[in-house]
């Protein structure tokens, strides 16, 4: 499922540059977000010159949004199901831009910032595409501060480019679970043994 949503996310930026390829965009013909190479040295990573990286760099559990009973839903056909506990995700991905005009990194950064602020909640009725595994994604634009920024890109063992972060939020990982929960309300208590 997480695949499935940076597919997603990269393949429909990637439209959405095509669709502007009156623009002013160098290249509109070439995807312009990519992923990172995997097949890259261990002691750095390295972006594509010319384009946007998309990248992973966190997966947080998010809590606030759990629901009451951890253990038990109610399925299609109406039958009480013991499961277990659903997880809810928030993925921050990283969107890096690197050209050799600084200001063209600038200019497609712009162009994210303005979709996402078009379309921060994505779903099948206005993103057909969307895998089926998944219901919504909301995007959110995430600040990180001078020490966090620079804890990043430490981790990430390169110097600084232009780039966004987004909090992708809430993935529910849920499980199909097939063991009835026993009705409580058929339980006949033998009241000459009390």
């Amino acid at each position: 499922m997480i695949a499935d949503v940076l597919v997603f996310l990269k393949n429909r930026l990637n439209a959405h540059f095509h669709s502007l390829s009156g623009a002013g965009l160098a290249d509109a013909g070439e995807d312009k977000v990519v992923f990172v190479d995997g097949d890259q040295k261990p002691d750095s990573t390295s972006f594509k010159l010319g384009a946007v990286s998309l990248l992973l760099f966190n997966i947080e559990r998010d809590v606030i949004n759990r629901q009451a009973d951890n253990y038990v839903r109610v399925a299609d056909d109406g039958l009480t199901r013991k499961v277990g506990p659903e997880i809810n995700i928030n993925l921050h991905i990283l969107f890096v831009a690197k050209f050799k005009d600084y200001e063209q990194s600038l200019h497609y950064l712009s162009m994210i910032l303005r979709y996402f602020q078009a379309n921060y909640y994505l779903d099948r009725q206005n993103a057909p595409e969307l895998s089926s595994s998944i219901d919504h994604l909301v995007l959110e634009l995430n600040t990180l501060t001078t020490t966090q920024q620079n804890e990043l890109w430490g981790g990430l063992r390169s110097s600084y480019l232009p780039s966004l972060v987004y909090k992708v939020k809430a993935l529910s990982f849920i499980d199909e679970g097939q063991m009835p929960v026993a009705d409580i309300s058929k339980i006949i208590l033998n009241q000459g043994q009390l």
